[in-house]
């Protein structure tokens, strides 16, 4: 990495820190340090698993149990078992925490205001534009990628949300039954692989390989979970996908797709994927591609 860079993003930490008040023991003035005003914000309203506090904030069980027991301490949370399934754990804002969330949700509009009353209108516009791009990018350097289960409940609620886009997407709908399959089976090693890609511990996306015979590999169920697209996600899980094949001695990748998804196209293009005669009889293919490895 370059030195400039490193020394860019030390710098915006520093500031940030600072102006946010994130270094004092009382965030937002209201008695308590960061770290519990976090947890009372991502637990909100509606309460959240302790598992998926866990992954969204990326704390140890150590260390969130101790934030979650003194906040249960002052009567601010409560943390039960999941009535349907005693091993979740599920942590809810008592009626003081939802008044203390109301309280940060208020100071934490204090804070933005003044932030931005000192600038003029163009600045923050540009503020604003700026601090978002900031935060998709830094969402997308936590992406994780790895083999899943194909039939997994993630995986399963990819490939749903993934069948049901097509059939949006397609001019004839589309029917998994009538397209060539993918089976748990063909998705499994050694047969073949799923990839899921994380974002704040939820999934963001997918992507699988079919082994074929002599050295030929199948990319099938590139998918990406539409409040994440911008951020890669599909470019990375390709990259993965091809690692792999490349891991266990694949030496050509193959891909069909439907004339509708012109950003898939532009991807596999982008990769180095060059247009060839169709290899199979994919009923709702318009494009078939290949790339050696």
């Amino acid at each position: 990495m370059e030195t400039d860079q490193l020394r860019a993003i030390r710098r915006f930490n520093r500031l940030i820190t600072q102006r946010l008040g994130a270094l004092g023991e009382s965030y937002l003035q209201r008695g308590r340090p960061l770290g519990q005003a976090r947890l009372i914000y991502e637990i909100g309203s509606q309460g959240c698993e302790v598992r998926a506090l866990r992954a969204s904030l990326g704390l140890d069980s150590g260390y969130l149990s101790r934030l979650l027991r003194a906040l249960e301490a002052e009567g601010l949370v409560r943390v039960r078992g999941d009535s349907g399934d005693g091993r979740v754990r599920r942590a809810t804002l008592t009626v003081e925490g939802m008044a203390e969330l109301v309280a940060y949700d208020r100071a934490s509009d204090g804070l933005a205001h003044a932030i931005l009353a000192p600038l003029g209108p163009n600045q923050r516009r540009r503020l604003a534009a700026a601090m978002s791009e900031v935060e998709r990018l830094i969402r997308a350097g936590t992406l994780e990628i790895g083999i899943e289960a194909p039939g997994s409940q993630a995986a399963r609620w990819c490939l749903e949300a993934y069948f049901q886009e097509l059939a949006t997407r397609f001019e004839t709908g589309f029917d998994p039954a009538k397209s060539i399959p993918a089976g748990d089976g063909e998705l499994t090693p050694p047969s073949g692989l799923f990839l899921l890609a994380r974002l704040d511990g939820k999934p963001a996306g997918c992507g699988a390989l079919k082994v074929k015979g002599a050295g030929i590999g199948e990319i099938k169920r590139m998918w990406t979970e539409p409040s994440a697209r911008g951020l890669g996600v599909a470019a990375r899980i390709l990259a993965a996908l091809e690692a792999e094949a490349a891991e266990i001695g694949l030496k050509t990748l193959r891909l069909e797709t439907n004339q509708t998804l012109f950003e898939a196209r532009a991807l596999y293009r982008g990769r180095g994927y060059q247009e060839v005669a169709p290899f199979n009889d994919e009923p709702y293919a318009h494009f078939w591609f290949e790339k050696p490895l």
